[in-house]
């Protein structure tokens, strides 16, 4: 498939080859204006909550159109629908792609079983993609997301915001001067899951919101196992199970593992092994429920060595509400991570400790001399701020967009999919380990062996456990009919 071109690029173009017309400079027209052929179209799937504000943003007060919106739960996507009442209204977002032609660039904030499929759709039909947090449901879907915008050409970027923030480029400046030293140890948690998560599976029939027909919900269900309605997956609350979300790890991960995988230059790991909460059910009996996501982790990653960082690096990820205890080096009555400590990072060197919060945040040093390091007033790290929300991400993707693929603007994202693919491999990577060590674990007073309780092995290239093959088929997933990621 050709690269689709942007709508500015062709009409200028055409113009000049037909010689019909002339496109008029912006400084005729008067200051400010900005030319039709200048703005781009834009469409949503999922157009509520996160959504809204995707779309919002990508909008930037006017700058570019909006010219359809995409939801199963016209409820959900109210206020989105009255904020553009010239966007075409969809339910399916397999209908808007085929039958909406105008399309230039699309955010897509759906439930996180969704993106993947959603996204290849979109750059199979020359569409720009925007995708929320984590890039995908599983590790193959971020692995092909990566080489089909490569194949497609299509600029990306995913909605961790905070990789714009320039407080993520003070601390690389301050890592490259080599401020903290190589670094051997990092420290990542976060206070979620804040939804429903380490409860039995609901098995009540629940009748379809007045909003939401069966259609709309077979759509929004789409390639993972078919279940039922019930309040407990929508809305919002299917980040808790595995079919439809990613957890707390998946849902918090791609902010806060960014700085160090970002600081540290990171790549694949090469193992990673796990711990997680029980659930009491009736009786007060201990169980695993491996259809849903823990009430609490820990995970342990383990990187080799990179040209930024001299030293193998152990990652520990925190969930539940569960965090790090406080190094002596950092003063008592100092939070670590973010202020108030309820997520954060610490990255652990030979000269100190470098910390911030979520997106990168107050990020600071303590030095074993006692320095503190904290980040100038009016820092901007270079990064173009835009003077709105999210720290100009959105808009940095949109003028990726309008420059083309591998233009500098492209190459200046600061998450295309050739770095947040890697980095929600490395997100998704601790969910393998969860997920078998629950599948191992549930029933383990029925005498099931506890294999998945081990530290698995892992071979970034070809994407595979080599240790504990059952392991493996958490890689990917089974897709339904019709939504299988192609």
């Amino acid at each position: 498939m050709k690269n689709k071109n942007s709508r500015r690029d062709f009409i200028k173009t055409g113009a000049l080859a037909a010689g019909s017309f002339m496109i008029v400079p912006r400084h005729v027209l008067g200051k400010g204006f900005k030319a039709p052929s200048d703005k781009l179209n834009l469409a949503a799937i999922g157009a509520g909550g996160k959504g809204r504000s995707d779309i919002m943003n990508a909008w930037n007060k006017g700058s570019e159109n909006v010219v359809a919106l995409c939801d199963v739960d016209l409820n959900q996507a109210a206020d989105a629908i009255k904020k553009f009442p010239k966007a075409k209204i969809y339910r399916d977002f397999r209908e808007m792609l085929d039958k909406q032609k105008d399309i230039d660039g699309v955010t897509i904030s759906t439930p996180d079983h969704n993106h993947g499929v959603a996204a290849m759709s979109a750059m199979q039909k020359g569409i720009h993609v925007y995708v929320q947090k984590p890039l995908t449901h599983n590790i193959y879907e971020a692995r092909m997301l990566t080489e089909g915008a490569r194949k497609y050409k299509m600029v990306s970027q995913m909605g961790n915001q905070g990789a714009s923030n320039p407080g993520q480029q003070q601390m690389i400046e301050w890592f490259n001067k080599g401020v903290i030293g190589k670094v051997n140890e990092v420290h990542v948690w976060t206070n979620r899951p804040v939804w429903p998560q380490g409860i039995p599976v609901p098995t009540e029939k629940m009748p379809l919101p007045e909003t939401i027909s069966a259609k709309n919900w077979d759509t929004w269900v789409g390639p993972a196992d078919f279940v039922d309605y019930h309040p407990l997956y929508h809305p919002f609350k299917w980040r808790g199970w595995w079919e439809f979300g990613t957890g707390a790890l998946g849902d918090m991960g791609c902010h806060l593992i960014d700085p160090p995988f970002r600081v540290l230059g990171l790549g694949y790991p090469t193992e990673v092994e796990c711990s997680v909460g029980q659930t009491f059910l009736e009786d007060w009996v201990p169980e695993y429920i491996p259809e849903g996501c823990p009430s609490s982790s820990h995970v342990q990653v383990k990187f080799p060595k990179t040209a930024k960082n001299a030293s193998e690096v152990k990652m520990i990820w925190y969930d539940g509400g569960i965090r790090p205890f406080h190094p002596d080096i950092i003063p008592a009555d100092h939070s670590i991570g973010e202020n108030g400590s309820a997520n954060g990072v610490m990255m652990m060197g030979e000269k100190g400790v470098m910390t911030c919060g979520t997106y990168g945040l107050v990020p600071k040093v303590y030095l074993n001399t006692g320095e503190i390091l904290e980040m100038p007033k009016g820092y901007s790290g270079g990064i173009k701020n835009h003077e709105m929300a999210e720290y100009g991400h959105h808009t940095s993707w949109v003028e990726a967009v309008k420059a083309g693929f591998g233009s500098k603007e492209h190459k200046e994202l600061t998450s295309s999919f050739d770095y947040s693919g890697p980095l929600t491999e490395t997100v998704i990577m601790g969910n393998l380990a969860i997920r078998s060590y629950q599948e191992s674990a549930s029933g383990s007073g029925r005498g099931r062996k506890f294999e998945g309780r081990k530290k698995l092995l892992w071979d970034g290239d070809n994407m595979k456990i080599t240790n504990y093959d059952e392991a493996n088929k958490f890689v990917g997933r089974k897709y339904r009919d019709g939504w299988k990621l192609i």
